[in-house]
């Protein structure tokens, strides 16, 4: 009897497994006419299931253009709050509702807003990795593809705050000559990378580009041969003719520079310690089971009180106007 009821347990077990997630996705995609956003830095799997992969700003955009009925969201909490800011009448959904950011946690709206009032006369800009409620108090979003497209926009005269990266702030700073005030925030996976293991691989791969996410440390920016964003890490990888690259980023990006640049070399920068920690643990909660969970139950939903998602919206609307 025993063994009857562990051999009904395996076939169920078995059943379980065998599910064709990409298929069952899809399958649901069309039920649902849902579209699905993926940022780089998911597992390949999923990114080889969306419909749009991008940075930030090509999904806001994304999310901005879709004529889907439901947004699935496979990136991180403040991604898809963004989505639903754009799309208030659309379901969005996110397979894992603790897909949160280290940057978005370390700032928080009522802290932020004091720090604001210690600096009345300027303007705020924040940058898109940052919660709804930073949104609804900042005057400006940017993302890291278009953050110094519209420092360039600000009038001389006018004081700027910039929240939360100090480190992408310091990148801007050096870029545009614009002094700002900075917030000091960092990203837990950008800040982990080591300029001595980073020029100890450039020794033993010569040739080799160091790119790197204006996110990392100034030592690593110092050392990089390019400095861009998500996006234009991939455009550089592509158009450049060297056939070696050190990318200082999360490696979920390496996933498409492979895809699209066929018989090129592309090394992960290694983190200080010896760990995993350049890999996002926010964005690797994301599963292909989660992703299909969320749309066979529709939930976790992000859901959003209406004055704050108007507030917000103001501040990513004058961003995507900005960055025409």
């Amino acid at each position: 009897m025993l063994t009857r009821l562990n051999k009904g347990k395996d076939i169920l077990t078995k059943e379980i497994t065998d599910i064709d997630y990409a298929a069952e996705i899809d399958r649901l995609r069309k039920e649902m006419n849902a579209v699905i956003l993926a940022h780089y830095y998911q597992e390949p799997e999923i990114q080889d299931t969306a419909d749009y992969i991008g940075d930030s700003l090509q999904l806001a955009r994304a999310a901005e253009k879709t004529n889907a009925d439901v947004i699935v969201f496979a990136g991180v909490h403040f991604m898809a709050e963004t989505a639903k800011i754009i799309n208030p009448d659309k379901l969005v959904l996110i397979p894992d509702m603790n897909a949160g950011c280290s940057l978005a946690e370390g700032c928080p709206a009522p802290l932020l807003q004091k720090f604001k009032d210690k600096h009345p006369g300027h303007i705020l800009i924040s940058y898109i990795n940052c919660s709804a409620e930073v949104k609804a108090i900042s005057d400006i979003i940017c993302t890291s593809s278009n953050a110094g497209k519209i420092v360039g926009q600000i009038p001389p005269d006018t004081k700027i705050i910039f929240a939360p990266d100090k480190n992408l702030g310091r990148y801007l700073i050096k870029k545009t000559g614009r002094d700002m005030v900075l917030w000091q925030g960092a990203c837990i996976v950008h800040e982990t990378f080591s300029s001595k293991k980073i020029l100890q691989l450039k020794l033993e791969y010569p040739g080799a580009k160091i790119i790197a996410h204006p996110e990392c440390e100034e030592s690593i920016l110092d050392n990089a041969d390019f400095v861009g964003s998500t996006s234009a890490l991939l455009d550089f990888a592509e158009k450049n003719e060297s056939a070696e690259f050190i990318v200082a980023t999360e490696p979920g990006i390496l996933h498409q520079m492979e895809k699209n640049c066929p018989g090129k070399k592309f090394i992960s920068a290694p983190p200080e310690s010896a760990c995993s920690c350049n890999e996002c643990p926010y964005m690797k909660l994301n599963t292909m089971e989660k992703l299909y969970n969320c749309m066979k139950k529709r939930s976790p939903e992000i859901i959003m009180d209406e004055t704050l998602r108007s507030k917000a919206y103001l501040s990513i609307q004058r961003m995507l106007d900005m960055s025409e």
